[in-house]
């Protein structure tokens, strides 16, 4: 919210410039109280490709995809306050024999609030349809969190966020059950320069249910670094680290299933005018108790956007 744009801008983004005589109330208010009203909207298109193996060589994941996402969004805000709604929509195209398509809708409302030049607050609201979780491959979720930012000054910035989540399983044929947890995400990122960054990602969460299959509890690290290439052109190396634990999913050995992730990767970021083309590697190495979720493999992604 800092650094807002000038005033034309605002009067643009309202539509007072439009000479429209039915805006022109909202546009007066909208001036003397300095809000803008301001909607946006992103297209983007993508492609897919990933393999997993056992250590024995198995394949377990060999597959391409593509994918079609669209979301558009609208922000009311002045100098200090924020509001947003945002409707997000992801569809996955899986290519090869007998892989099932998929979609996933998402619904984000949030207010922001600047409480001062190093703090501000957010309140943020979200509902998914159809999302892929750790436990379930369909999983409809409610969520609302608190996000509390300190930016004392703009090479240092922390983030603390609180999130509860309740969902709901599509169990096929079998009824449906219910999940519910909390997670809390904190942040650090020291700014060098211009789109030039190192972050660090903390993140622990759990989901209780009655289904046995559901219940998990996770912690995760993830350690970034953002290096501008040229205006337009950037790179980000990084490295995650997750560790988790199913409750209820029991190992051939009578053990409580674990499971610890490493992920190496780099991420290219080409952003000319208004498109946006992304390039991301992955290399991805899983240790468990559990033999059959042993395994190693790679993704490589692509994906070009546009905004609006």
């Amino acid at each position: 919210m800092r650094n807002i744009e000038p005033y034309v801008r605002s009067r643009i983004a309202t539509g007072c410039l439009s000479g429209l005589a039915l805006v022109a109330p909202f546009c007066a208010a909208a001036q003397s109280d300095g809000w803008s009203l301001e909607p946006d909207a992103r297209i983007e298109l993508g492609v897919a490709s990933a393999q997993s193996a056992t250590r024995d060589d198995q394949i377990v994941v060999d597959g391409d995809g593509l994918t079609a996402r669209a979301k558009i969004g609208v922000d009311f805000e002045d100098k200090d306050t924020r509001f947003r709604v945002e409707a997000d929509r992801i569809e996955v195209f899986r290519l090869g024999k007998g892989r099932r398509d998929y979609n996933r809708d998402r619904l984000t409302a949030l207010f922001q609030q600047e409480l001062d030049d190093d703090w501000d607050v957010e309140f943020r609201a979200r509902y998914y349809d159809d999302l892929i979780t750790a436990e379930s491959s369909d999983t409809d979720e409610i969520q609302g969190s608190v996000r509390v930012s300190f930016e004392p000054t703009s090479a240092h910035r922390v983030r603390l966020r609180g999130t509860w989540r309740e969902r709901e399983y599509d169990n096929g044929s079998d009824p449906q059950t219910k999940g519910e947890g909390p997670r809390v995400d904190a942040q650090y990122r020291r700014r060098l320069g211009r789109y030039h960054y190192i972050t660090i990602d903390g993140r622990a969460e759990s989901i209780s249910s009655d289904d046995d299959r559901r219940g998990y509890s996770r912690q995760s690290i993830k350690a970034s670094y953002t290096r501008p290439i040229t205006p337009d052109l950037r790179v980000r190396p990084a490295i995650e680290l997750l560790n988790t634990r199913f409750d209820g999913r029991i190992t051939d050995d009578g053990e409580r299933r674990k499971d610890t992730l490493v992920a190496p990767e780099v991420e290219v970021l080409w952003w000319p005018g208004k498109f946006r083309v992304e390039a991301e590697a992955k290399y991805i190495l899983t240790d468990s108790n559990d033999i059959a979720r042993d395994r190693e493999g790679y993704r490589f992604t692509l994906t070009v956007g546009y905004v609006f």
